[in-house]
């Protein structure tokens, strides 16, 4: 069963925060839309990544850093829209299941700088990978989930693949949304067996990074 970023398991693991600066993914020759920003571990994390795939065929980052602000605005929307799904959920069933979609504030990988959301690209543009990037379980049908199997052939392989890479670089797949990969935050810490997360919330650390503009998507 997947563990969720509400689980107790990940929202008990402290965050020691190691100053690693945030680093803009292009000096690192990393595919973005728009300038992103990442911890210097993740950026090189990536760009090792980038050298595994075949010829032709790159990662493209639509996100990374997230203003702590924007993850809030993010989740309570997503909650708001599961308790219209689900009139009369409890305030623990409603996190809980927001949590498969949306990271709660407090154990947010993307405003650590830890996480990016990204797909792989080709010659003619995005690779097939079975659900548009932010797609949530219930526009989906649960397709958004890493493991699914309704969705296509192609899609299946072109997953393989973008784990296969970013796996042996050392990133870690949150399994409900295929485009999230992390290093350095809670959930890669419980995966990896570590004793504690190496970020916390990290916009603070450099005052050369740009105010950053999150998407209307979630993540």
């Amino acid at each position: 069963m997947t563990v969720l970023l509400s689980d107790d398991r990940i929202t008990s693991i402290p965050a020691i925060e190691n100053g690693e600066p945030l680093v803009e993914l292009f000096t690192r020759d990393v595919a973005t839309t728009g300038r992103q920003f990442a911890r210097e571990s993740v950026a090189d994390r990536l760009a090792l990544a980038d050298t595994f795939l075949p010829a032709g065929v790159r990662l493209q980052v639509v996100e990374g850093l997230r203003p702590v602000e924007s993850q809030q605005e993010i989740y309570d929307g997503y909650r708001a829209e599961l308790e219209r799904l689900h009139p009369g959920i409890s305030d623990h069933d409603v996190h809980v299941l927001a949590s498969r979609f949306v990271s709660p504030v407090e154990v947010a990988p993307h405003v650590a700088g830890a996480a990016v959301d990204l797909t792989l690209v080709g010659a003619h543009g995005p690779l097939d990978l079975g659900t548009p990037i932010d797609a949530t379980p219930e526009q989906s049908n649960g397709a958004c989930f890493f493991a699914a199997t309704n969705i296509s052939r192609e899609a299946r392989t072109n997953r393989a693949l973008l784990a296969d890479v970013l796996t042996a670089a050392g990133l870690v797949n949150y399994p409900t949304e295929w485009w999230h990969w992390s290093y350095g935050d809670r959930y890669w810490a419980y995966t990896e067996d570590r004793p504690a997360a190496l970020y916390g919330p990290a916009l603070h650390l450099d005052r050369r990074c740009p105010p950053i503009r999150a998407r209307s998507t979630l993540g």
